[in-house]
């Protein structure tokens, strides 16, 4: 969806702060003017480490905690979350987006879609689109899925050994995509992609067994989760499966300015350490 897609109205509510804590974070805001009426204030980003990516989360879960669901549409998350969210501040500022295999539908593509976010990533200075990451143990996904067939945008494939096998002489006869081996290490493979190519921020957004991974391998510095207020999705689908005792910390909280409000939430990864017993 480009600009000339849009209304006027684009049924994105404001968000109101319900809690800030940004001060005692190392973060940065971004924003224009009208990404700082409807978020109702910056856009904070962690800065990258200087040998890998800086890698965000991004969920939408029911208010009884399932981020599981056919649609994701039917988790709740609504057109603030979608457009001011999903495929907006979260990746405004992203050089690349990232799934898993098995969340890339034959039609996605990974972009920002609202015209006011397409200014501000212009004005950071970033390509229209960020480059399409796609991450599989097996190979077992549509190789002509959109995000690997979009051929001015870069696209990279973190593949397993037996993803590698599997399709590297299809990948290397499309020279627009990048294939990056993990072999086992997850940090290795991220911390090529970042000196060796140049992504230093990444939005990583679906599903939990990625998620789950990137945590694990601690590669996550912080997760932007937002909260529909209906109840459903797939039973006992939490956005983390693992088996790590995770310490979440509030950067900032957000409320929608609606009926049945949908709230957002900033929270930092702090701690992956310690094992649950």
């Amino acid at each position: 969806m480009e600009s000339g897609e849009w209304g006027v109205g684009s049924d994105v509510n404001r968000l109101v702060t319900v809690e800030d804590r940004s001060s005692e974070w190392p973060v940065t805001g971004i924003g224009n003017a009208w990404s700082r009426e409807y978020f109702d204030g910056p856009f904070y980003l962690f800065a990258a480490p200087a040998d890998r990516p800086a890698i965000s989360l991004v969920f939408v879960q029911t208010r009884d905690g399932n981020t599981g669901a056919p649609n994701p549409q039917d988790l709740g998350g609504g057109p603030t979350d979608k457009h001011l969210i999903y495929e907006g501040l979260s990746r405004v500022a992203a050089d690349a987006v990232l799934a898993g295999a098995s969340s890339v539908g034959h039609s996605v593509f990974f972009t920002v879609t609202h015209p006011e976010l397409i200014a501000l990533r212009m004005e950071l200075g970033l390509p229209r689109h960020p480059a399409q990451m796609v991450i599989s143990n097996d190979g077992n996904f549509d190789l002509d899925a959109r995000v690997l067939t979009t051929v001015n945008v870069p696209v990279f494939l973190l593949a397993g050994d037996r993803c590698v096998r599997k399709v590297a002489d299809e990948i290397a006869r499309r020279p627009w995509i990048t294939l990056i081996p993990t072999n086992g290490d997850l940090p290795a493979a991220f911390t090529r992609l970042r000196l060796d190519h140049g992504i230093g921020r990444i939005s990583a957004v679906g599903g939990r067994m990625t998620a789950t991974s990137l945590v694990d391998a601690g590669l996550v510095q912080d997760i932007y989760l937002t909260t529909s207020p209906i109840a459903g999705g797939e039973p006992n689908t939490p956005w983390y499966v693992g088996e790590r005792q995770l310490r979440l910390e509030t950067i900032v909280k957000k409320r929608e300015a609606a009926e049945a409000p949908i709230v957002v939430e900033h929270r930092a990864v702090v701690d992956t350490n310690n094992f649950e017993i």
